[in-house]
């Protein structure tokens, strides 16, 4: 009974809400109004040529490019490690991976084209600070052992962020986590193995492995945002059914998934505070540093300025291969609609 009258009170804020923020400015009549509130309460999805708030979608832009930012800055932690893999099979795996990451940002580029905006005005913004990328990418990979930590820790905490985005209340963004979610599971079991394979190693091997782990722990617990009272977003994004939980629910959802998983890889995460409550049948954990998490997002992380530098100049360094791909489609498309002139045989 509890369950039924929590989701009566979430479908009529989510009907208050919408109205409230998209009604006048959208110049929207109450049936439009009424007919997106009705597709989001009965979990149906809002299609490209669907009305919808404006409000909903500027939220769904600035998630989906956010998003894909992430994915392409992501790329270049791991691929300074390409060439120093210790192994082929172990370079082919993160050549993989890194390549995936380029993939996912073309899905979600893709999937905020149909709302209306471009790849090209979603990059402009991003080289110039004005949208922003996922707090982690912000972080150096100092050891090989890194490359271990990012795939076990940020991957699988963007799985358990991700996952539930398939049911995203929008249609491209939903089927495109789809595919996306399948590769990060394999990424997370590649990180997974990684740090097995050291763990059972040399000495030294096992200690690299536990460095990265104190230096990526944290930052993969902020990864979910800000505390719930503090998220700008979060709430109504929950409301129109973009987000299905909340950042503290899934940051608690990752800490119950890791703890087993770090016994079993011999590894210890770096908090004292970290213990299981048997009361609340969940772990409980210690404060995260949000001073921290908000001087990364104000540009002063780590490696803040050398990601975006490197992110400017392989946009400039690639313009000709742009150039070149749109010239060829301009001559296809005019190739594929010229009606070829008959030849005297043909008209005999």
């Amino acid at each position: 009974m509890a369950a039924v009258t929590a989701d009566q009170t979430t479908q009529a804020k989510a009907q208050g809400t919408v109205q409230a923020t998209a009604g006048g400015p959208d110049g929207a009549d109450g049936a439009q109004l009424a007919a997106f509130d009705a597709a989001v309460a009965a979990d149906e999805r809002i299609e490209p040529r669907d009305w919808m708030p404006d409000a909903y979608r500027a939220s769904l832009v600035r998630q989906m490019a956010q998003h894909a930012h992430s994915e392409i800055i992501g790329m270049q932690p791991e691929a300074n490690w390409i060439s120093r893999a210790p192994s082929l099979r172990r370079k082919a795996i993160l050549m993989a991976k890194v390549q995936d990451e380029a993939g996912h940002g073309l899905y979600l580029y893709s999937a905020a084209e149909t709302l209306g905006t471009s790849r090209e005005e979603l990059l402009d913004k991003l080289h110039a600070g004005r949208q922003r990328y996922s707090s982690i990418f912000n972080y150096p990979t100092l050891t090989w052992a890194d490359v271990g930590a990012i795939g076990w820790l940020v991957d699988g905490a963007a799985i358990t962020n991700q996952v539930p985005l398939c049911r995203c209340s929008y249609g491209p963004y939903a089927r495109a986590m789809v595919r996306i979610c399948k590769e990060e599971s394999f990424h997370q079991r590649q990180g997974y193995e990684l740090l097995l394979a050291l763990g059972r190693g040399t000495p030294a091997q096992r200690d690299m492995a536990q460095d990265a782990v104190n230096r990526w722990w944290w930052p993969s617990l902020m990864m979910f945002g800000p505390p719930d009272d503090a998220s700008a977003h979060s709430e109504q994004s929950m409301i129109w059914k973009i987000k299905r939980h909340s950042n503290d629910e899934l940051r608690q959802r990752f800490v119950d998934i890791c703890v087993p998983q770090a016994e079993a890889l011999g590894l210890t995460l770096p908090d004292p505070d970290l213990w299981w409550n048997e009361e609340r049948g969940h772990h409980d954990f210690g404060s995260i540093d949000w001073t921290e998490f908000q001087e990364v997002l104000k540009g002063n992380g780590p490696c803040n300025e050398q990601r975006l530098t490197q992110r400017r100049r392989a946009h400039e360094e690639g313009a000709w291969v742009r150039d070149a791909a749109a010239a060829y489609a301009v001559k296809h498309h005019a190739e594929k609609h010229t009606t070829p002139t008959p030849t005297a045989e043909a008209t005999a």
